[in-house]
């Protein structure tokens, strides 16, 4: 019984970017796909503003978008980021190139503008229609029936559906109405930092008033600044502050203070904010939060993808990416099978794993990029790294390269990572140069410990092209 290809009609829960990017993916596959989002359509009204940390779109989400011929438009819309800019509180620069080379680098793109071009796009298949200001208030798996209010009437409707698909993110209605369920297990953990958006305007003539190929990080221990560049010439900043405690969003409560704050920790970036103080009273402080559930499904009838099933914190610049490999994965999942249900159990056995790894990785990089990026050791080896990577291509392979610049499963990438880190400090002891680097020794290590591991799993490394 060719379950899957009988059916006409699926509904998406959740029009932002993997919403969106999975309702082509299905319209592809000859559905008809109505998308819910209870926001209002932001092509036609401002809205969330305050809340965009800036996208960095690297090998996967490029690879999701290539799929469905939307890559090169993407990227005329973003700018190459080729490394960290590192910012001390004297204002000295040190610069970490992210790849081997220039060509390895993630990009700046704005999310307000990738979610309108995502949203244009699904309806211009002519099988998507979104409907927005549709709020989910209860879901009956067995039945396929989702009870809907219309925020903007206030009346409520029934919706039949026969497959429903949540990804309507991290405080998914979808998955709380699979958590009433006996068998679901779900951990959430939010960060005790939180978040507010502010910016740097353009200089005159829309001028960059930094490098502009550059993801600019204020490290300063238990917080950070970061800035990414956007086409028109600002940056859009982030301020990650814990919520309570001496240093934190409670102890900046007035303009005061918080102008004494960046004069003390952010010199530079303080004299390129004229707005710093509006931005900071006027904008939202976000929270993060980590979420691990399972399952993902109930039988056949619903899938929760992205953040909704698996949402992760920013620092690896990875949340979208894996959400945009998720409708890559289920897409390959819906051509290998006949049956919702055995679609669905594959794609959570293949994803699962790779979810839990970014989101590990994704905290442990919030405390790399707040504490570690301006620490000579760190900066050593990371410099050793780079000269592995230039030594031996192929065999040497870092946790960051297979991250963002490949395919390669992001279980698979963690654990090179540890191998990797080993090998790499065990390399620095005792160096005060990269360039002095043992590649005699490097060689021999790489060939006991990674070589190995790679050969055995060799079937799961994949590359960017």
């Amino acid at each position: 019984m060719h379950e899957i290809e009988q059916t006409q009609r699926v509904t998406v829960v959740g029009a932002g970017l993997v919403g969106s990017l999975l309702s082509m993916y299905l319209a592809r596959r000859g559905f008809q796909v109505d998308v819910l989002e209870w926001r209002p359509d932001m092509r036609r009204e401002e809205i969330g503003a305050g809340r965009s940390i800036n996208l960095a779109i690297s090998a996967r989400g490029l690879y999701a978008l290539r799929q469905v011929g939307l890559e090169e438009e993407a990227l005329r819309h973003a700018i190459p980021m080729r490394g960290r800019m590192i910012h001390s509180v004297s204002g000295a620069l040190a610069y970490q190139a992210y790849g081997k080379d220039e060509s390895q680098h993630i990009n700046s793109i704005s999310r307000a503008w990738l979610n309108k071009f995502l949203m244009t796009h699904a309806e211009a298949t002519g099988r998507v229609r979104i409907q927005f200001e549709q709020r989910v208030q209860h879901v009956d798996f067995q039945k396929g029936v989702l009870d809907i209010v219309d925020r903007a009437g206030g009346a409520s409707r029934e919706v039949h559906t026969p497959v429903v698909l949540g990804t309507d993110g991290s405080g998914s209605a979808v998955r709380r109405e699979m958590a009433l369920a006996p068998e679901y297990r779900a951990a959430q953990e939010q960060l005790s930092h939180g978040y507010k958006e502010l910016t740097i305007p353009p200089g005159p003539g829309g001028a960059f008033q930094m490098e502009k190929h550059a993801l600019h990080i204020w490290p300063r221990g238990s917080y950070m600044l970061i800035a990414l560049p956007n086409l028109d010439g600002s940056f859009t900043c982030t301020l990650f502050l814990p919520f309570e405690g001496p240093v934190s969003f409670e102890s900046l409560g007035t303009p005061a203070q918080l102008v004494a704050f960046f004069e003390e920790q952010f010199p530079d970036a303080l004299a390129l904010m004229p707005g710093l103080t509006h931005d900071f009273f006027h904008n939202p402080t976000g929270t993060m939060v980590t979420v691990k559930s399972e399952p993902w499904h109930v039988g056949g009838k619903a899938l929760l993808l992205g953040d909704a099933a698996h949402a992760i914190v920013p620092f690896f610049g990875q949340g979208m990416n894996c959400g945009f490999e998720d409708c890559v994965a289920l897409d390959a999942c819906l051509g290998r099978h006949t049956r919702w249900e055995d679609a669905f159990v594959e794609f959570f056995r293949l994803r699962k794993p790779n979810a839990d790894a970014i989101a590990d990785m994704a905290v442990e990089n919030f405390v790399e990029m707040r504490d570690k990026t301006a620490d000579p050791r760190f900066l050593l080896e990371k410099a050793v790294e780079k000269e592995l990577l230039k030594a031996f291509p192929g065999e040497f392979l870092s946790r960051y390269t297979l991250v963002s610049f490949s395919l390669t499963p992001y279980r698979l990438a963690y654990e090179v990572g540890a191998i990797a880190g080993g090998i790499v400090a065990e390399l620095s002891e005792g160096l005060t140069r990269a360039e002095d680097v043992d590649l005699d020794r490097a060689r021999t290590l790489i060939r006991e410990r990674l070589v190995p591991f790679v050969k055995e799993h060799s079937d799961g490394f994949g590359t960017a092209r």
